[in-house]
C-alpha cells in the first residue's frame, strides 16, 4: 500500500511540483514546506534563550510581559517575507503549522518558556476569517501545541471590531487602530496560568500589547509572546 500511496505522488510530483516556500525551487521527496538547504540557512533570532533579548523592550513600560521571542528575522525581500507572503496571502497555512511545532521544540529548551500553561492565538475577526478562510496565528498555535504539548485556546480572546490593514501606519496609528478591538471571554480557562500569546510577526507590537490589556485584566494571568518573526 505504502509502495502504491509513493507511485502515486511521485506521478503527481511531475505534473504538480512542490515548491519550497522560502526560495521556490522544487522540493525533493524526502523535504516539505522547505529545501534542506532553505531549512538549514533560516535566520533564527535565538531571542528564546536570551535573558534579555532586544524584544523584551518593546513593550516595557507599556504592558506586563514575562518573555517575548521571535524565530527569524524578517526584513523585505528575505525569505521569511516569501514565507510570511504564502502563509497569510497564498493559503500556505500549513507551513505556519510546520513551523510553529519547529519552534515550540526550541522554545522547550529556554527555561523562560518551560512554565507556560497554555497558547492563545492572535484572532482574526469573523468577517476577516471568512474572507481568508483561515487565521495563520491559529495554525501556528497547532504546531506550538504538537510540540509543547499544551492546549491552545480560540475562544478566550475575541476579535470584536474589523479593522483597516496595519500594513502602512505608524506606530502610533496601529495602537489607535487596535487599542480597544479584544475582548475576552471563557477566562475560568486561563486563570492563574503562564498563557503564550502567538502571531505571525511582531513589528511595533500595537496588535500584541491591546491583546495583552484585555488578558492582563484576568486573575493571575502571566503572559509571553512568541511569533513566527520580528523585523530586523
Amino acid at each position: 500500500m505504502n509502495k502504491i500511496k509513493q507511485l502515486l505522488n511521485n506521478f503527481v510530483s511531475i505534473f504538480y511540483p512542490r515548491s519550497c516556500v522560502a526560495c521556490g525551487n522544487a522540493l525533493m521527496q524526502n523535504e516539505s514546506h522547505f529545501c534542506l538547504s532553505c531549512l538549514m540557512h533560516l535566520p533564527e533570532t535565538n531571542y528564546h534563550l536570551m535573558e534579555n533579548s532586544p524584544l523584551d523592550y518593546i513593550f516595557m513600560g507599556r504592558v506586563p510581559v514575562e518573555k517575548v521571542a521571535s524565530m527569524l528575522f524578517y526584513k523585505k525581500g528575505n525569505k521569511v517575507q516569501h514565507i510570511l507572503h504564502a502563509l497569510k496571502y497564498k493559503g500556505d497555512k500549513e507551513v505556519g503549522c510546520f513551523l510553529g511545532e519547529m519552534y515550540g521544540r526550541q522554545l522547550l529548551k529556554s527555561p523562560y518558556y518551560q512554565s507556560v500553561d497554555c497558547i492563545v492565538p492572535i484572532p482574526l475577526h469573523p468577517k476577516k476569517l471568512r474572507m481568508r478562510g483561515y487565521n495563520q496565528s491559529e495554525w501556528i498555535a497547532m504546531g506550538l501545541t504538537r510540540s509543547m504539548n499544551i492546549p491552545y485556546f480560540t475562544d478566550v480572546l475575541l476579535r470584536s471590531e474589523f479593522t483597516e490593514t496595519q500594513t502602512k501606519k505608524s506606530r502610533f496609528s496601529r495602537w489607535e487602530n487596535v487599542k480597544s478591538v479584544f475582548v475576552t471571554a471563557d477566562t475560568e480557562k486561563i486563570t492563574g496560568k503562564h498563557v503564550l500569546i502567538c502571531d505571525d510577526v511582531l513589528t511595533t507590537g500595537a496588535t500584541m500589547e491591546a491583546a495583552i490589556t484585555q488578558l492582563e485584566k484576568i486573575e493571575r494571568v502571566r503572559v509571553s509572546v512568541a511569533t513566527l518573526a520580528c523585523a530586523h
